[in-house]
């Protein structure tokens, strides 16, 4: 049985990475629950693999930094 094509699945809350071989165009993402967490799972992986940062994710969607910056702003 597999997953019902009507509900889109859903992502979870975190600091995205993704890590890849050297040279290839797809990886595997790893979901930390802090900043400090995604940053030393980067750094170990660093050295043999190729690590690119997705960001911070919540309630399914990517948090906009420079939004969030603004709307803070905003509210000040």
């Amino acid at each position: 049985m597999g997953r019902p094509p009507v509900l889109p699945k859903k992502k979870k809350d975190g600091f995205w990475l993704e890590v890849r071989n050297k040279g290839a165009k797809t990886g595997t993402i790893l979901i930390r629950d802090s900043y400090q967490a995604m940053m030393q799972a980067a750094k170990q992986y660093e050295m043999t693999k190729d690590v690119i940062i997705l960001g911070e994710h919540k309630n399914g969607k990517k948090v906009d930094d420079k939004a969030a910056k603004a709307k803070k702003a905003k509210e000040a």
